[in-house]
């Protein structure tokens, strides 16, 4: 069964920084393309960034590009999610999850960013 677990979120003054990872099992994570999304409070799950299953293509939306970076290590089966230059509108629940056929969601990260 895929389990995916997320951690590294928390409380950013705007400006500041974060970095996500997420940890997956039970599923062939070296051969999939993962992506992290984002929840806000009443706004429909959205993708934020996806990579390649060897790392080499990554993409992002146009609302995080220039600020955030994806990367993954196939080794220890986690993807992770740098985030500069943090601001309130990036205030939501993370979730990684392979793209663009999502598996089981899991409980996400809260990222709140806030003075």
């Amino acid at each position: 069964q895929v389990r995916l677990v997320e951690s590294g979120g928390g409380l950013a003054q705007p400006g500041g920084s974060l970095r996500l990872s997420c940890a997956a099992s039970g599923m062939n994570f070296k051969s999939a393309t993962m992506g992290w999304y984002r929840q806000a409070p009443g706004n429909e799950r959205e993708l934020v960034a996806s990579i390649s299953s060897g790392g080499v293509t990554t993409n992002y939306a146009d609302s995080v590009k220039g600020r955030f970076t994806i990367s993954r290590d196939n080794a220890k089966n986690t993807v992770y999610l740098q985030m500069n230059s943090l601001k309130p509108e990036d205030t939501a629940v993370y979730y990684c999850n392979r793209y663009p056929s999502p598996s089981l969601w899991g409980q996400g990260t809260l990222v709140t960013v806030s003075s």
